[in-house]
């Protein structure tokens, strides 16, 4: 049973040292939401928000986190779902699943980081609009390559 089953937005800048119960805060230039354990435990739980963690939706009143959140390395080990600035309790999981979810993660994130990190040439990139505009003889590659980064 969750304690904190609805919870009030608050879009900051920065998450404050002290978070108050039932909150969530979320930090866009940041890229993170942070809270108060729904338990109730008062465990500080953060959600980056990155393409390999957490998505939020946001629908101009009630935001959305997804996947569930697993606080299996607090001592409540609480489990639930935020949807629509509500709080509904997950499953319990048992060791070898979590064990398996945080390998299914590290795996991911590594294959997802692997990918992004390899450099894009310039030959790689299709930019009719900006290849016709800028002349390309006297570019630096690396100028290049966040040219095709921010296009491609």
């Amino acid at each position: 049973m969750m304690k904190h089953t609805e919870l009030t937005l608050h879009f900051v800048k920065g998450v404050p040292r002290d978070l108050a119960p039932g909150v969530l805060y979320v930090s866009m230039e940041y890229g993170t939401v942070v809270h108060s354990c729904c338990c109730g435990c008062g465990h500080e739980v953060v959600t980056p928000l990155t393409p390999t963690d957490w998505r939020l939706t946001f629908d101009g009143e009630t935001i959305s986190l997804w996947p569930s959140v697993g606080n299996w390395n607090l001592p409540c080990r609480s489990h639930y779902v935020i949807k629509n600035n509500r709080v509904a309790g997950a499953e319990f999981w048992d060791k070898a699943r979590i064990e398996a979810e945080q390998k299914r993660n590290k795996t991911a994130k590594a294959k997802f980081y692997a990918q992004s990190a390899e450099p894009i040439l310039p030959e790689q990139c299709e930019l009719p609009q900006l290849a016709a505009a800028v002349p390309t003889r006297n570019m630096p590659k690396g100028l290049w390559a966040k040219l095709c980064r921010l296009f491609g």
